[in-house]
């Protein structure tokens, strides 16, 4: 695809940890939700450090080079990440540091397709760059060195966004985001949709957690789960607004962009406000609830609703 059709915008809310030694990649093995060994450089994961109930801790993208990892996560939970990383580190030989002074997180998408390409950025103006793994359309994740922001992607023909715009390009797709759409040390992996967004192996050896989660996707137990949302009327409220049906509680609002947003629902109780002919709402907004695209969970349907494209009702 051309760069010419791209865009490219900083997450500022993104910082980088960097990761090496001769034992890293059995160390990372051992403690993430998904499978690290044996990547190639420049491939990437997106993956979760749960706690031993198996709550998410820490989410965050891990990509291999040549001799280190990469870890592209929350900036604002990168100093407790490297805390708990060095914590479990032990004996082992894993150099941790936290690089978020010295690199920058880019995201490229399109704004036709949704995907981006990082052809013609010259190789001297990032770090590593990797498709991101989590749905169709998200695009790419760049890690530059922050002189190289923003004139190195524009020198490469690509249009300069704002974080906002990468933002609802996001909640377009109904892709959740840590901390907004899910609450760190509250979730479970199957509520925020790891499953379904490639961020576990279920097929792996040991990790912390593990029997938790393994558990629940043997016998199915997930209520809760990520959907699409969209205001029948007027723009969403605010992020954090209680989702109720018949005054009973069924989820919460999590990413909002006007009308469309993604939230936090428990299916059965969707499922008995449908039933008996409720509508769902957030504050006093009525709402169209729907699967993602990239989900294959069922969500019970609004009756005549019908269906649209790219996951958003």
């Amino acid at each position: 695809m051309s760069t010419s059709a791209a865009k490219a915008a900083r997450l500022e809310g993104r910082g980088i940890i960097a990761l090496g030694g001769e034992d890293a990649e059995g160390f990372l093995q051992g403690l993430l939700t998904n499978d690290v060994q044996g990547l190639a450089r420049g491939e990437a994961r997106f993956a979760g450090l749960l706690t031993p109930q198996g709550k998410i801790l820490f989410d965050f993208f891990l990509v291999r080079r040549e001799d280190d990892w990469l870890i592209d996560a929350p900036l604002e939970l990168v100093p407790d990440l490297v805390k708990r990383l060095t914590f479990y580190r032990l004996r082992a030989k894993v150099e941790i540091a936290d690089e978020s002074t010295a690199f920058a997180v880019v995201g490229l998408w399109s704004g036709e397709s949704g995907n981006g390409a990082c052809d013609g950025v010259p190789e001297g103006a990032w770090a590593a760059a990797f498709r991101d793994p989590r749905a169709a359309g998200m695009g790419w994740r760049i890690i530059a060195p922050r002189a190289a922001w923003p004139d190195a992607f524009r020198d490469a023909g690509l249009s300069i966004a704002e974080a906002r715009d990468w933002q609802a390009h996001r909640i377009a797709l109904a892709v959740p985001e840590g901390g907004t759409d899910y609450a760190y040390g509250e979730a479970f992996p199957h509520e925020a949709c790891f499953d379904q967004l490639h961020g576990v192996d279920f097929a792996k050896g040991c990790y912390v957690g593990q029997e938790v989660v393994s558990r629940m996707q043997h016998r199915g137990t997930a209520r809760r789960r990520i959907v699409a949302v969209r205001a029948l009327e007027g723009a969403l409220p605010e992020t954090g607004t209680d989702i109720t049906a018949d005054g009973q509680a069924i989820g919460r609002l999590g990413s909002v962009n006007g009308p469309i947003g993604i939230a936090m629902v428990r299916l059965d109780r969707l499922a008995r406000a449908l039933e008996a002919g409720e509508v769902p709402r957030a504050g006093k907004t009525p709402l169209l609830i729907r699967r993602p695209d990239w989900a294959t969970f069922d969500v019970p349907a609004m009756e005549g609703a019908g269906e649209t494209a790219a996951g958003q009702p």
